[in-house]
């Protein structure tokens, strides 16, 4: 195949990546998580630099599920405040310091993250506890009695990491309450993106930005084909044989056409 068909190929699958990514920022729900690659060739870094891999994922019950990826540089918050700029709606993530870059949105913070911690903590014969059945009673007497146990604990000690982080974050932890779309975790993200996470074990590098980048593409249309129940490679072959006859340049809702939840791919692409 020649580099004019390749860069010709990879135009129309930027096209419809860039179309998902606009589809993504109309729903008001969104999961978000970040993982690290290791990207050679980046100007003024080293090669053993880490840059990342985010992902930005609609909910579970959403019309049109879409995956997400965008490589970046780092894990600065100027990252996800590019990508949600103008964005309004909840998202949901760890409590990492980096999404209060985030301006306009409300923030719910993940309970397997805050479980995940007092887990750590506790020895293995404590670790069989009753799960909730009434959440907010139930959230109400933990605040409370974190904030009482957390007096009389040792500051470097695992438990007392435990309360901080717990307690330095409970306006995120209770945000789900608000809204019954809301999620109590930031799993989805989290299982949306471990596909790149064993796939790096493979590969282990990208050889450049460009080869990171064209990487995000490829997950993000991957991806958001399984979320829509349809065969991946079937989908790409659709793509990449259907857009030829299509003036989406001249008319760029022609790219509705080739969206994974079309009625037309879906015959195709099951």
């Amino acid at each position: 195949m020649s580099n004019w068909l390749l860069v010709v190929y990879r135009d129309w699958l930027v096209h419809i990546v860039h179309r998902l990514k606009l589809e993504l920022l109309k729903q008001r729900y969104l999961h978000i998580d970040e993982t690290h690659v290791q990207v050679l060739k980046e100007p003024g870094r080293k090669n053993t630099s880490d840059s990342y891999m985010w992902v930005y994922c609609s909910i579970r019950d959403a019309v049109n599920p879409i995956r997400y990826f965008e490589y970046q540089p780092g894990r600065s918050g100027k990252y996800p405040e590019a990508f949600l700029r103008e964005y309004e709606g909840y998202i949901h993530t760890d409590a990492y310091s980096g999404y209060n870059a985030v301006s306009g949105v409300k923030r719910c913070l993940c309970y397997t993250h805050l479980r995940r911690a007092f887990v750590d903590a506790l020895p293995p014969d404590q670790k069989k506890k009753e799960r909730l059945i009434r959440e907010k009673p139930l959230l109400e007497a933990f605040w409370s009695w974190a904030e009482k146990s957390a007096i009389g604990e040792l500051p470097k000690s695992k438990l007392s990491k435990a309360f901080h982080y717990a307690l330095n974050n409970r306006e995120g932890f209770w945000n789900y309450l608000e809204d019954g779309n809301c999620s109590i975790s930031n799993s989805l993200a989290e299982n949306c993106i471990r596909p790149f996470v064993i796939g790096r074990k493979n590969w282990l590098f990208s050889g450049s930005p460009k080869g990171a980048e064209a990487s995000a593409g490829i997950y993000t249309l991957v991806e958001t084909a399984k979320a829509n129940g349809l065969a991946p490679m079937k989908y790409i072959k659709y793509i990449l044989s259907d857009m030829p006859g299509s003036a989406f340049l001249e008319h760029p809702e022609y790219l509705d056409d080739h969206l994974p939840w079309n009625p037309l791919v879906k015959e195709f692409c099951r």
